[in-house]
């Protein structure tokens, strides 16, 4: 079963092992943010990109600081919205770029939202938002995960150019709770 979004198709299922990327995620070397991470290269590297999935009914996606592959969780693959999904693997391929140009993914020294990898990997994820036409108020929705608390997302928000005239609270719109995330970062 495919999810189709903005020209990819994202396979909903996956057995739990590793998987050439492209298996399961498929178009995104003509998606115009990757083509802007990955220029030319983009199928190339997409090609020997690898998807781990994991299974627990928890976590979302990460990416190895081992080996640069992507590490998914197969309840977020089958459960969130295309939308979501396409969003994910996005900021997630900013993060093998990142990984790939010798850069480290985590910094135990500082908070999650203050850490340049993910400032980076949220601005180039928002910056597609924006372009796809998500408002402010989903936007802010997007960035919200459980290991990050209300001042902190504030804080990214305003990092990314949101929250220049709404609450977080107008922005949230009565949800309890964040709407997913990206895994054990």
């Amino acid at each position: 079963m495919f999810a189709s979004y903005r020209g990819v198709r994202i396979q909903r299922s996956a057995p739990i092992r590793l998987h050439r990327f492209e298996q399961f995620f498929q178009g995104f070397e003509n998606a115009p943010p990757i083509r802007e991470l990955f220029g030319k290269s983009a199928g190339e590297i997409l090609r020997g990109l690898k998807a781990e999935f994991f299974s627990p009914p928890f976590g979302y996606m990460g990416t190895s600081d081992v080996d640069g592959h992507l590490i998914v969780s197969s309840h977020h693959l089958r459960t969130s919205d295309p939308r979501t999904l396409y969003l994910d693997v996005v900021h997630e391929l900013c993060h093998v770029k990142q990984f790939r140009a010798g850069r480290a993914l985590f910094d135990r020294k500082r908070k999650y939202v203050d850490t340049p990898t993910e400032i980076e990997a949220y601005a180039f994820t928002v910056r597609e938002g924006k372009r796809l036409g998500m408002t402010e108020a989903e936007l802010l929705v997007y960035l919200e995960v459980e290991w990050v608390d209300a001042n902190d997302h504030r804080r990214l928000a305003r990092r990314m150019g949101l929250l220049k005239k709404r609450s977080r609270s107008q922005g949230n719109a009565g949800r309890s709770r964040p709407h997913r995330g990206r895994g054990s970062k």
